[in-house]
């Protein structure tokens, strides 16, 4: 890699670590490339992006970023899932694991907070913001929809009697 190059990679790192919200590291040694091919499928379609990048550049871009935490991790063929979602990235590469023992969760960062496996699997779990969005739309639809059946039952009730009277007097 000639210097200008990496000094591109460099700053195109420093970018991305700079506005990542969350940033999981992974050894991939031993993954075919249908595999590999198969994870940044599945990443894209939850809007995070899965890179294998050069660990000495990778650690040089870390420095001054909110993720710096990562750098002891990058040691051996490693892959960097980010996202701009704090739990898209972990739930992608939670995954992932299940389904193939040679992709490796090493650990990760959430802001300025350092993660270990186990705290990747624990953000993995949490629900995602869409998720977070649904619910909290349904419960304040609910209130709205038992006010409106409140309403409409005493109407209701009466229209019930008046059908009752009007039947009872035609037979």
């Amino acid at each position: 890699m000639e210097r200008a190059a990496k000094a591109e990679a460099v700053t195109e790192l420093k970018a991305v670590f700079k506005t990542a919200n969350s940033v999981v590291v992974a050894h991939y040694a031993g993954l075919t490339v249908a595999q590999m091919q198969t994870l940044r499928k599945q990443a894209k379609l939850v809007g995070t992006t899965v890179k294998v990048a050069k660990n000495r550049l990778a650690k040089i871009a870390l420095e001054g970023t909110d993720v710096a935490s990562i750098g002891p991790l990058l040691k051996g063929p490693t892959v960097i899932a980010y996202s701009s979602d704090p739990i898209a990235a972990s739930k992608v590469a939670i995954d992932f694991a299940k389904t193939n023992e040679k992709f490796v969760i090493l650990g990760g960062a959430m802001g300025k907070t350092a993660l270990d496996p186990n705290g990747v699997k624990a953000l993995a779990s949490l629900p995602s913001l869409d998720e977070l969005r649904a619910k909290i739309v349904g419960l304040i639809q609910a209130p709205a929809t038992k006010i409106a059946q409140v309403i409409i039952a005493p109407a209701t009730k009466m229209a019930r009697v008046v059908q009752a009277y009007a039947d009872k007097s035609q037979a």
